[in-house]
């Protein structure tokens, strides 16, 4: 095998991307973690983008003025995402642990702790850090859908299920915290508003 050979191989499965236009993909397929290929509309390039769209719109929530620790948090979760990422392009590897889902748990428990009891229905909206929440939200929950229709034909690692479960619980959480955050109260869905 020749050096250029050998280069080339390595630019496309070694864990650093020297070269980002490799035209591998140009007739509908990707690579996995694995060396493997398969389609770009696969259920597994599916729950990927899926992924990274959230982690991409978690970036555009950390361009906002956010307390401290709701950055923090954030950017664990970003962290974590591209873990996540990682899990689902490498077939039968479990990234996500058991601490990391415990980790959501103990965010949304502290973020929760200082909010009002609901007692009505949110809408998504507020201050704009809080409708980014928000937004972020539902593209976790779907995200979350493409993951359980994955597992229904591939199996997923439960930690992983369980981790995106959680995630979009915490952005609800912190939806409500960037409203408080930025003097406003929850956005309160008031039935039969416009009923005639």
């Amino acid at each position: 095998m020749s050096d250029n050979q050998n280069n080339t191989d390595s630019e496309r499965k070694g864990n650093r991307l020297s070269k980002i236009v490799t035209r591998t993909g140009d007739a509908g397929t990707t690579g996995l973690g694995d060396g493997s290929r398969t389609t770009k509309d696969s259920l597994r390039i599916d729950s990927i983008g899926e992924i990274d769209e959230l982690n991409s719109g978690l970036g555009v929530l950390l361009c906002e003025e956010l307390p401290a620790a709701v950055r923090a948090a954030l950017l664990d979760v970003q962290h974590d995402l591209f873990d996540l990422g990682g899990e689902l392009c490498l077939p039968g590897m479990n990234i996500i642990k058991d601490a990391q889902v415990a980790r959501l748990e103990e965010l949304a428990d502290e973020f929760n702790t200082d909010l009002p009891m609901l007692k009505e229905f949110i809408l998504p909206g507020g201050t704009r850090a809080a409708a980014l929440a928000h937004l972020s939200r539902t593209v976790c929950r779907r995200a979350e859908r493409s993951m359980v229709r994955l597992h229904a034909a591939e199996p997923l690692s439960e930690p992983a299920r369980r981790y995106i479960n959680r995630l979009s619980d915490l952005l609800f959480i912190l939806g409500r915290v960037l409203n408080r955050a930025g003097g406003r109260g929850d956005v309160l869905w008031q039935k039969g508003k416009n009923a005639a």
